[in-house]
């Protein structure tokens, strides 16, 4: 059934609807356009453990569970659209999402699974870069703690293009690595120092509009290269403002969400609407 192979958003959507399929939009564009957005879908990697063996890589964003495991869930998903996504698009997401589905929840399925989301180029990340640790939870996160916008802007990353269950844990920066080890975490951009949240970006292999040039953004006061990004000023004037207003750092950087939200999507506009200008 066609609303059953349907995926969130269109080109021009934010709002996480269910939409057609549009031969000029292909399925996997439509979910790959919201990733990083708060609109973006719940999505759920349901496939086999030798299948993920043979192609150790998530969607972003994407949440390992088995495909029976996942109708568990439904009481929390109420309300929301979740994206089942399986090898191929065939028997496990359809099935799962079918569970969901008797449950109210409007599950829908990625057309062409992981491969054709492989095929068509778009993003993924290596498992190798994620926590280890069970499925039924978020992942964990260990960060110095502490206010530095490289390090906040990380834990947005994780949030919107990883994991936005993460559970970040904020400790003293020589205890990182010995906390990762015993929690079955992950250290935040280890050695990553002024350019974190690029050294962050290499490690997950996210290759998605605006980001590198977000990077360039955030680096611009220590590289000094705030000719070349002068909102750079403006940006660390008012991420200062809000460290001074939340110096707890769960509370700030819960706080800087919604700035990095705004900023990410303004310079992934103007990003996407530069190639789109060039002949």
């Amino acid at each position: 059934m066609r609303e059953h192979t349907a995926v969130v958003g269109d080109q021009g959507s934010e709002q996480g609807q269910v939409v057609e399929h549009d031969a000029d939009q292909p399925e996997p564009e439509n979910l790959n356009r919201l990733l990083g957005t708060a609109k973006a879908p719940p999505v759920f990697d349901v496939r086999i453990d030798d299948d993920v063996a043979d192609d150790p890589a998530v969607i972003p964003t994407a949440r390992r569970l088995g495909h029976r495991a996942l109708e568990h869930l439904a009481e929390s998903l109420a309300g929301q659209s979740p994206v089942v996504v399986c090898q191929k698009g065939k028997k496990l997401s359809q099935g799962a999402a079918a569970l969901l589905r008797t449950h109210g929840v409007p599950a829908v399925i990625l057309e062409g699974g992981t491969l054709g989301w492989t095929q068509r180029g778009l993003p993924r990340i290596p498992l190798s870069a994620l926590p280890v640790g069970p499925r039924d939870r978020g992942g964990v996160w260990v960060s110095a703690h502490g206010p530095a916008i490289d390090r906040d802007i990380c834990v947005w990353l994780i949030r919107r293009f990883v994991d936005p269950q993460a559970q970040m844990l904020f400790v003293e920066s020589d205890q990182v690595e010995m906390v990762a080890e015993r929690f079955d975490a992950a250290p935040l951009a280890p050695n990553g120092g002024s350019r974190a949240f690029r050294s962050m970006l290499d490690a997950l292999e996210l290759e998605i509009d605006g980001l590198r040039r977000l990077a360039d953004l955030i680096e611009a006061p220590v590289t000094g290269r705030c000719d070349l990004f002068p909102e750079a000023r403006g940006l660390m004037a008012v991420w200062h403002g809000l460290s001074m207003r939340h110096p707890d750092d769960i509370e700030r950087v819960e706080a800087a969400m919604a700035l990095f939200d705004a900023l990410y999507l303004w310079i992934r506009d103007i990003e996407v609407a530069d190639r789109g200008s060039r002949p």
